[in-house]
């Protein structure tokens, strides 16, 4: 399962960077060269951004790869961490998952009205939708990590230098 996590949101985060950097390339050319941006490029690129963003947040998730505060985690004891990593992914998938139902809800919304980007008309439900559905992913994943014995990362440190 943590394969096919890995390959869908990665393929997914990766072709959105991707398309960022041939847009941005693409369009500096055309400024420089013909003294003209493609239009609506800082719109598409916005969308994309939500898709790099959000295409990458079950990984992040699932890696342990968020920026924390752990300057006293080596002076408490090991029960207390634990205790304190079940009540972190348990918080952390409760409220992902009742923001992936909130965006849901939102996309539906704006799929009911027909909301759109200002400039290139692109509809903002599909996007809206989309990060719904990863949301509550990673709300899954920090469900699924709640159980498990958490990585102590400082000896993970000490092996690498």
């Amino acid at each position: 399962m943590n394969k096919l996590l890995d390959l869908l949101c990665g393929l997914l985060s990766g072709v959105a960077l991707f398309a960022i950097m041939a847009l941005t390339f693409l369009d500096v050319l055309g400024r420089k060269f013909l003294s003209n941006s493609i239009p609506g490029s800082l719109e598409m690129t916005e969308l994309l951004m939500v898709v790099v963003i959000f295409g990458a947040l079950p990984l992040v998730s699932r890696r342990g790869e968020h920026v924390e505060f752990d300057s006293l985690d080596p002076y408490l004891p090991s029960w207390l961490r634990r205790a304190q990593a079940v009540f972190v992914h348990l918080l952390c998938g409760g409220v992902l998952l009742a923001l992936g139902w909130l965006m849901w809800r939102t996309g539906a919304q704006f799929a009911e009205t027909g909301e759109t980007t200002a400039q290139l008309k692109i509809s903002k439900a599909p996007f809206i939708y989309g990060m719904g559905v990863l949301c509550a992913l990673t709300g899954l994943v920090h469900l699924a990590l709640a159980p498990q014995k958490p990585v102590d990362k400082a000896e993970g440190e000490g092996a690498a230098l």
